[in-house]
């Protein structure tokens, strides 16, 4: 996607002891002066990139980014098969990222979330609002059941034999029931070839449903590094067979809680596994949000997607505190 800042290297970095055995990296790029905001990346599992250094004015900005626990360089690595996820939960990522905060002194932050890193993003901020000076989220997702059962059966409409495929990977008993749950059982086997040939039909599935992305990012999932692709479908398997940890609704339901956090909602109209009645319910629940539809945008973005994305960003940074610094 266009409008993005030159490349830019962090000034500081390191690895966060969160407990568990795990540790959490971070680095932080821009202006050590600037206003503060937290990159919240999405999979779950994807692991923080540079190019998402790139969307934050960097005289503006003091831009931290974080690997979630078990991807990117955090350690231990979820592509490791042997690395236990049990202290892999939301309530541990959002204890981390306000661990982090602290560490770094910073008092209050604007949150970057895309996909998955929007639910986690929605999730922190309804528990620490007065933590929160504003919101951009791409891409919107709330991760309820009703919302995992769309991606990975109710969009199959779209795709037939693409879905059967990744339905019939799965042993002939769990293929009625919870697919994902099924794919979790997998990945967990001791057997290396039937752990990659399930995270490879997992990622074909992702890929067929982003096919139709003209703008977009063809092959997203299955074109990561094998170690990488491997984490982020143990992990994505691990959350979403437990509806991600929260209660069905609760981020919408407590949207009340982001009253006076200003936040800006850019969706891709195109965006088959994230509905945008999504982002819509969101936006009609939470006072002071502004959704901006995106007509030739689906999940992985668009040209378009991205100057609404930066330009929300640059408005924040223009404004002396949250609210005057919401886009209009």
């Amino acid at each position: 996607m266009g409008s993005q800042y030159p490349p830019i290297e962090p000034y500081d970095a390191g690895m966060l002891d969160v407990g568990d055995g795990n540790l959490v990296y971070w680095e932080v790029c821009g202006n050590p002066a600037g206003r503060p905001a937290l990159v919240v990346h999405g999979g779950p599992g994807s692991g923080c990139s540079p190019g998402a250094r790139r969307w934050f004015d960097p005289d503006r900005y003091r831009v931290v980014l974080f690997d979630q626990r078990g991807c990117g360089r955090s350690t231990p690595h979820a592509g490791d098969h042997t690395t236990d996820l049990r202290h892999n939960t939301t309530d541990h990522l959002l204890a981390d990222m306000e661990l982090l905060r602290e560490h770094l002194g910073i008092d209050r932050w604007l949150l970057y979330g895309a996909s998955w890193g929007s639910t986690l993003a929605l999730a922190y901020a309804e528990r620490h609002p007065s933590r929160v000076s504003g919101i951009v989220l791409a891409g919107v997702t709330m991760t309820r059941r009703s919302d995992i059962d769309w991606l990975y059966r109710g969009v199959a409409r779209f795709f037939p034999a693409e879905w059967e495929r990744f339905r019939d990977a799965l042993p002939p008993a769990d293929r009625d029931g919870d697919l994902v749950a099924g794919y979790a059982r997998l990945l967990a086997d001791p057997d290396p070839t039937v752990r990659q040939r399930a995270a490879d039909q997992w990622c074909a599935w992702e890929d067929a449903v982003i096919s139709l992305e003209s703008n977009g990012q063809p092959g997203a999932y299955g074109g990561r590094p094998p170690r990488a692709r491997l984490a982020l479908v143990r992990i994505c398997s691990h959350y979403f067979a437990h509806g991600a940890w929260l209660d069905e609704g609760v981020l919408l339901r407590d949207a009340g809680r982001l009253a006076g956090i200003p936040g800006v909602l850019i969706h891709g109209r195109h965006d088959l596994g994230g509905p945008f009645d999504v982002a819509w319910e969101l936006a009609r629940a939470w006072p002071g949000a502004q959704l901006v539809p995106v007509t030739d945008s689906g999940h992985t973005g668009s040209d378009t997607l991205g100057r609404h994305l930066r330009g929300a960003l640059d408005q924040f940074a223009a404004g002396q505190d949250g609210s005057s610094g919401a886009p209009t």
